[in-house]
């Protein structure tokens, strides 16, 4: 009996024993499943990172290839756009040499014009004036010179001749012929500008300020107005008119400050000194 109860109590030890050892294996085998499960997740995750970056990669390359493709179509517009700038200049640059030619072949023709009107008034004349006796023998009309076609240009070129060279009476003959023949020409207000410069040099400086006074009030709005306001200033400083000189320097200055006149206007006001109270 005794041995029997000792075999129970055996028993029933191991039994109370192994079952803390049991609950101890099932809680193992449960953190091993969940760490397989954590890493085959962390695989997972690492795998759809290594496909982003991928991706990534993919993406990154197309836009490098994007980029470059856009930076060269840039560089091309910007040739183009250069190319077809320089042709427009040289374009601009023909068609105003070609307006030069055109406006002085048009003063040539008027010059023409004018020649055959005045040979032709004069033919008219001259047979209504002819006295039918002297058919015979010639009257003195009918040996008249024939009148010459001058082209503007040949008047330019003249007049500037005798103005280099000093000549400033005939000189001022050519520029005033220049003025009567083609008073609507580009150059008509710089041969008027040119009249008051050939006074200066002869000292004679009140028809100096007459002349730049024409030039002023017959082509207010022409490029030679700022050299005419310069050289009426000059000659009423010759004139010793200082303060009329002043006006017409100051004035030139205030109206047209980026002209060279102007410069060399500011040079001669300083000259001048400050204006008298």
């Amino acid at each position: 009996m005794t041995h029997s109860i000792l075999r129970v109590v055996v028993v029933a030890g191991l039994v109370v024993a192994a079952a803390p050892a049991a609950a101890a294996n099932k809680e193992h085998q449960q953190l091993m499943a969940d760490i397989r499960m954590l890493q085959e997740q962390a695989q997972q995750l690492q795998n759809i990172l290594g496909a982003l970056n991928e991706s990534i990669k993919a993406v990154n390359a197309r836009l490098d290839d994007q980029t470059n493709v856009s930076r060269k179509a840039f560089a091309d517009q910007k040739l183009i756009i250069d190319t077809l700038g320089s042709d427009s200049r040289v374009i601009r640059e023909k068609l105003d040499d070609n307006n030069v030619r055109l406006g002085s072949l048009s003063q040539e023709l008027n010059a023409l014009r004018q020649a055959v009107d005045q040979m032709s008034t004069r033919a008219t004349t001259t047979g209504a004036d002819a006295d039918p006796a002297a058919a015979g023998g010639g009257g003195a009309a009918a040996g008249s010179a024939p009148v010459v076609a001058v082209s503007p240009q040949k008047m330019q070129d003249s007049a500037m001749a005798d103005y280099a060279l000093g000549e400033y009476d005939l000189a001022i003959e050519g520029f005033q012929a220049y003025i009567k023949n083609f008073p609507r020409s580009d150059w008509a207000d710089d041969a008027q500008v040119n009249i008051c410069n050939a006074y200066i040099n002869q000292g004679k400086y009140d028809k100096a300020v007459d002349a730049c006074d024409t030039a002023i009030r017959t082509y207010p709005n022409t490029n030679a107005i700022p050299e005419a306001y310069y050289r009426k200033g000059l000659a009423l400083k010759s004139l010793k008119q200082t303060e009329r000189a002043r006006e017409a320097l100051e004035y030139l200055v205030k109206t047209y400050p980026e002209s060279q006149a102007a410069i060399l206007a500011q040079q001669t006001l300083a000259q001048l000194g400050a204006r008298q109270n």
